[in-house]
């Protein structure tokens, strides 16, 4: 694009830049097979995320198209949203979907598949609707030459219907390998008992048919990758010579979509274990992000941390939050999920105020709604963080980590006892390990497997 380099890649639509600037391309034309013209936009919808508009137009045959696709980053982990469809009210949720996102209803055994669709905000009436007009196309031919499908087809329709008029209650499952689906809760920012969000490891085959391989994979390919993959499964990679050292790599900014720096560094925490701290700062739109992971892999146990914030001296501990860390506060009613906030180093105070910012801006976790009932709740909502951060409101923060990456700090010294902190550690569930990846990982006897398959290959 010719545009201003200090502009973002992605910007939003306003009065203040009403001609943005536009990529035109020539192609295919699909219905007449002579070249027409494709015009790209890259820009942002409010309180969603960065999209790419694309425009078709052919001047010989008159055949337009418009699509929309995201231009946002794949999440680490796919997702998959379960709700309980149980009354008219639940049809006008927003739902936002990809490419690559399926659809289920659970008690008529119907599955839209990924890519059947293209990605589009809309409704789960409006996913209905579109569905029961996709299976009644070309019905009148298919009552001639084959009744009994025609047939067959119409009773379905017509248990669509039934759903779609609210006569029904149903169970909705929405399924994206690639994280980036919504389904609108109406309670937020409180949980929503109807709703359930999993997120899953994605599948060698699902990475692959997002494009996303592995470091190994890629250096099976030449002679110097095999040699990197060995010293790593020999356990002779130097990770050692990092601690200390601030390295540095190029990605994209997560506001603008501008290219940026990324500094990487590997630190202790003390009385905790090791961590990989980031940071990154755009010189395009100012935006500052900071990300914690951890240095050790995945505990043994789960954590739960329970600390009573009752004043100034609570909101100053400091706290390291995992991107596996969940967020729940008892007394108002709040829950926030692992990727809401992502992995992060800071204080009580300094984790609240970034909920607090959330809601207020917007972002992945929320999104705009015209019922005035839902944004004077969450107005209030914003309005109780604010007291809890200013130390006029006692709580409970809750942080639970199914991978045991959490801390909070002890006010205490010495052996003595910490009064306000909690610390449970539990053995995960099933579906827990299922989602980091656990079940299915082989670690017992792992490096005899190794030289087995050595042996067999020589």
């Amino acid at each position: 694009m010719d545009g201003n380099p200090k502009k973002p890649m992605f910007r939003d639509l306003t009065a203040e830049d009403p001609e943005p600037e536009a990529t035109e391309i020539e192609s295919l034309c699909v219905n007449c097979m002579k070249n027409g013209t494709t015009r790209l936009l890259l820009t942002k919808i409010p309180f969603y995320r960065e999209v790419i508009l694309m425009s078709f137009e052919c001047e010989d045959c008159g055949y337009r198209n418009n699509e929309i696709q995201s231009g946002g980053e794949i999440a680490d982990r796919g997702c998959k949203i379960t709700l309980e469809v149980k009354n008219p009210q639940d049809l006008n949720r927003k739902v936002v979907k990809s490419d690559y996102s399926s659809i289920k209803i659970v008690e008529i055994d119907f599955e839209i598949p990924s890519q059947s669709q293209k990605g589009e905000i809309t409704t789960i009436e409006g996913i209905l609707e579109r569905s029961i007009k996709g299976l009644q196309q070309e019905q009148e031919i298919r009552r001639e030459n084959h009744p009994e499908v025609a047939e067959q087809i119409d009773t379905f329709c017509q248990s669509l219907t039934k759903l779609k008029d609210g006569k029904e209650p149903f169970t909705f499952v929405l399924e994206d390998i690639t994280g980036n689906c919504h389904v609108e809760n109406p309670s937020a920012p409180a949980a929503d008992p109807q709703l359930t969000i999993t997120r899953f490891v994605r599948s060698e085959e699902q990475n692959h048919q997002l494009g996303i391989y592995t470091k190994a994979e890629v250096a099976k390919k030449s002679d110097e990758g095999n040699f990197l993959l060995k010293m790593i499964e020999e356990d002779e990679w130097p990770l050692e010579e990092l601690q200390g050292e601030v390295l540095q790599f190029s990605t994209l900014c997560p506001e603008c979509r501008s290219p940026c720096e990324t500094n990487m560094k590997m630190t202790s925490i003390p009385h905790f274990k090791e961590v990989v701290i980031m940071a990154t700062v755009c010189d395009v739109c100012g935006c500052k992000t900071n990300e914690v992971k951890s240095g050790s892999g995945i505990e043994e146990f789960g954590v739960r941390i329970e600390v009573k914030i009752e004043g100034r001296e609570d909101l100053s501990r400091d706290v390291l939050k995992s991107d596996t860390c969940g967020l729940i506060i008892p007394e108002i009613d709040c829950e926030v999920g692992p990727s809401a906030l992502g992995g992060r180093f800071t204080t009580v105070e300094g984790i609240l105020d970034a909920i607090k910012k959330q809601l207020s801006e917007g972002g992945d976790t929320f999104v705009d709604s015209s019922d005035e009932t839902t944004k004077q709740k969450l107005d209030r909502f914003i309005e109780t963080l604010g007291e809890i951060i200013a130390g006029r409101k006692k709580i409970t923060l809750i942080l639970d980590d199914p991978a045991g990456n959490s801390y909070v700090q002890s006010l205490a010294d010495g052996d003595t006892m910490d009064g306000a902190l909690k610390i449970t550690k539990y053995t995960r569930s099933f579906e827990q390990n299922e989602e980091l990846g656990l079940n299915d990982m082989k670690t017992e006897n792992y490096g005899e497997e190794l030289l087995e398959k050595e042996d067999t290959k020589s």
